[in-house]
């Protein structure tokens, strides 16, 4: 594996009236990424947060990595903002017909590593001309739009696909899993070459956050 296992806990399943303290508690918890669900209610069915929010969880003091999903149908209208607001890595989706080639310049030139996603039932084939330009890919383990649906195994050939490149081709990208996951759903991604686990309601609704922590970095 080119890179050791991280923990990005989901921003999405925390307490909303307390978001502060949440990505407090999972700082505290050991996770080294705060992975923050950007949603328009236009490419999904949900609104989240915008810039604003991750701006004052950088004025309350958090100095968490900032894992920034753009789940979006104009991403590249927006990347400015959210670079501006304190994200550490934007990632777009290849869905939207919009220039992803300059989205993902863009962020590079705004000082943020970059990152490529694709839903489930986009073909790994769709990303296939950016993963040399990207720090991160982005492969969702459920439709995206809402926390708390179950993990689809489905997507574990593409995962072993997107490996392959990487190291058919000595690649450096990270290779993220979003939806459905725990530290059982996990240890399947791992060994199909995950290296970076976004985890929103088990990590959240873990007796011991700490503990889940450390036992998703020691993933094999």
């Amino acid at each position: 594996m080119p890179f050791s296992p991280i923990l990005a806990p989901s921003l999405l399943a925390g307490d909303h009236a307390h978001l502060s303290i949440s990505a407090h508690l999972a700082a505290e918890a050991g996770a080294p990424w705060l992975h923050l669900d950007i949603m328009d209610g236009h490419f999904v069915p949900n609104l989240t947060f915008g810039p604003e929010v991750l701006a004052a969880l950088r004025r309350a003091g958090l100095k968490t990595f900032f894992d920034t999903h753009l789940m979006l149908a104009e991403p590249h209208k927006y990347v400015e903002a959210f670079a501006k607001a304190g994200a550490n890595l934007i990632s777009i989706h290849i869905e939207p017909a919009y220039d992803h080639r300059a989205t993902l310049a863009r962020i590079r030139e705004l000082g943020c590593q970059c990152g490529i996603v694709l839903n489930p039932g986009t073909p790994a084939s769709a990303i296939a001309p950016f993963v040399d330009l990207v720090d991160l890919v982005l492969v969702m383990t459920v439709q995206p739009g809402f926390g708390g649906q179950p993990f689809r195994a489905d997507m574990l050939p593409k995962i072993r696909e997107i490996d392959g490149w990487r190291q058919s081709r000595g690649l450096k990208f990270r290779l993220e899993v979003d939806g459905g996951i725990d530290l059982a759903t996990a240890a399947q991604c791992r060994a199909a070459g995950t290296d970076t686990f976004v985890a929103g309601t088990s990590f959240f609704k873990a007796p011991d956050r700490a503990a889940y922590a450390r036992a998703m970095a020691a993933l094999a």
